[in-house]
């Protein structure tokens, strides 16, 4: 198999990652075969899943712009995956031209494109670093100087969570990283759910287990909730995604009680 130029040297393209799943169900191009049928074959069992993805995309944008409303300057998008259309630094830029914005991913493949794509631009820069070491997460991000921890940040968590098994203890890599950030900063959260169709839920983990993908744990809402522990959540709470602060209809990519993902926005006070 032909490596694309994007792809750095290294990465194993037999291998499917959630990052580059991910940007086969937003349409994107920065996948590799392995990645499409993987996605193929959740969207055979759950046939709304390319919906998921787009509504999980919709509430990334809403959040990031209440969190620039709230005043954060600053962004750190753990789980960042492949930058597509309407990523983060995007956003930023159209609401606050010198807010800042570091994309944190495992994927060697997403933060080679991330970088790629922020060539020559000061105010974001993309690293690789992996959420269940929070110590070397955190001093690796110190690193860049990009980040000020003095100031409040804007935590970014979408769809990555859900990776993270139950022996990984999610909720508190979570509070690791509430500790090190000051008064005033926000998270905003997205995790898929077993809340609402149990039945399409149990499906997908198992297809998750399928050969060597990464598992996928679909958990409850109040396991979701107990990440916001030590946040104060912002109104609505934990919710639907496309319920989390709609702005349109075209925000509505799922009908309601129907998400496979809640989502919620919390600031530390």
């Amino acid at each position: 198999m032909d490596r694309p130029a994007w792809a750095p040297e290294g990465v194993d393209m037999m291998q499917p990652s959630p990052a580059r799943m991910y940007d086969a169900l937003l349409g994107g191009s920065h996948n590799f075969e392995v990645d499409r049928l993987a996605a193929q074959r959740g969207s055979r069992l759950v046939p709304d899943l390319p919906r998921l993805a787009l509504s999980n995309r919709a509430f990334l944008r809403r959040a990031v712009r209440y969190l620039i409303e709230a005043g954060i300057t600053q962004f750190l998008d753990i789980g960042s995956g492949i930058p597509t259309a309407g990523n983060v630094h995007e956003i930023v830029r159209e609401c606050d031209p010198g807010a800042r914005v570091l994309y944190v991913d495992i994927d060697p493949v997403a933060v080679a494109h991330s970088r790629a794509i922020l060539v020559g631009q000061q105010n974001y820069g993309a690293i690789e670093g992996d959420l269940r070491e929070p110590a070397d997460l955190l001093a690796r991000i110190r690193d860049t100087g990009l980040i000020d921890p003095e100031q409040p940040v804007g935590i970014l968590l979408i769809a990555v969570l859900h990776l993270l098994a139950d022996d990984d203890l999610p909720a508190a890599k979570v509070d690791a990283l509430r500790r090190a950030v000051p008064s005033g900063s926000h998270i905003a959260i997205s995790h898929l759910t077993s809340a609402l169709r149990p039945d399409d839920a149990a499906a997908l983990h198992k297809s998750s287990q399928h050969g060597n993908q990464v598992g996928i744990q679909f958990r409850s809402r109040a396991a979701i909730t107990e990440m916001f522990d030590g946040w104060e959540l912002v109104e609505p709470g934990v919710v639907e995604l496309p319920m989390w602060r709609p702005e349109s209809e075209r925000d509505r990519h799922e009908a309601p009680g129907r998400s496979l993902g809640l989502a919620g926005v919390g600031c530390k006070s």
